[in-house]
C-alpha cells in the first residue's frame, strides 16, 4: 500500500487495487486561517471523518463519486475491511471536546489504525477491539489531543510495527500545538525520508518499532 500525508491529519491510503482512501481530510483556511494547508484535489472511493471539527470532516470540495464512512462499527467496502471504534476527543470522557473515532483498516494483509483527534490513553477494552496494528498513524502535538509524552504510551499499548506522526505544529498550522520534534526527542529508528508519501508492504515490515515522519504534501 501506499500513504500519503496531506498534512494535519489527513492522509491518502491507496491500496495495490487502486481502491484510494482519504481520511480526515481538512478545510484549507479553517478556523480564522490558522490551517493554511492546501485544497485536496484527489479523487477517493471512501472517505472517512474521526470527528466532526473543521479540521478532520471537510468533505465538501473532494471530487464526488466517494462513499463516506463515521462512527463506530465493521463495514467492508471494496475488500477492505473498516473498523471504527468509539474513544473520546479528551480526557474527561467527551465532557470538553465530544467523541472520536478511531479507524483501523486491513488493506493488503496490512493492519493500519489512524486515531482521529484521541485525547486519552487506551484502555484495556479500547485496545482488544483495536487488535493488532502494522502501521500507526498518531496525533503528537497535545492540547487538542494527547500530547508528545502521552503519544508515547499509547504507542507502547499499541506496539505498531510502523509509527507514522500526525497533527503537529508546522508552519501551516497556527494551533497551540507542539511540533514534531517534542514527540521525536529521545528516541530511536527514525527515518525521515524528505517526502511526503511512502510504500509499504507486509512481507518487509520491521519487527522493531520504526517512526517514519512523512513531510506535508499540501
Amino acid at each position: 500500500m501506499k500513504i500519503k500525508y496531506y498534512g494535519h491529519a489527513a492522509f491518502l491510503i491507496t491500496s495495490n487495487r487502486g481502491v484510494k482512501i482519504i481520511i480526515d481530510p481538512y478545510e484549507p483556511g479553517a478556523f480564522g486561517g490558522q490551517l493554511t494547508y492546501g485544497k485536496i484535489t484527489d479523487q477517493a472511493d471512501i472517505v472517512l471523518t474521526s470527528h466532526d471539527h473543521a479540521d478532520h470532516n471537510y468533505t465538501k470540495d473532494l471530487p464526488k463519486g466517494f462513499q463516506l464512512v463515521k462512527g463506530s462499527g465493521l463495514k467492508a467496502i471494496k475488500e477492505i475491511s473498516i473498523k471504527g471504534i468509539s474513544t473520546y476527543h479528551d480526557p474527561s470522557k467527551g465532557n470538553e471536546r465530544g467523541t472520536n473515532t478511531i479507524f483501523h483498516l486491513t488493506i493488503d494483509q496490512v493492519k493500519l489504525s489512524h486515531l482521529g483527534d484521541l485525547g486519552h490513553l487506551l484502555s484495556d477494552k479500547e485496545l482488544s477491539e483495536i487488535g493488532p496494528v502494522d502501521i500507526l498513524l498518531i496525533p503528537v502535538g497535545g492540547f487538542f489531543t494527547i500530547d508528545p509524552k502521552e503519544a508515547t504510551r499509547v504507542a507502547e499499548q499499541i506496539k505498531p510495527k510502523i509509527l507514522i506522526p500526525m497533527h503537529f505544529k508546522t508552519e501551516k498550522c497556527g494551533f497551540p500545538i507542539a511540533p514534531v520534534e517534542d514527540f521525536l526527542k529521545g528516541k530511536s529508528n527514525i527515518k525521515r525520508p524528505k517526502t511526503s508519501e511512502a510504500t509499504f508492504d507486509q512481507s518487509t515490515l520491521p519487527q522493531q518499532m520504526e517512526i517514519v515522519v512523512l513531510e506535508p504534501a499540501l
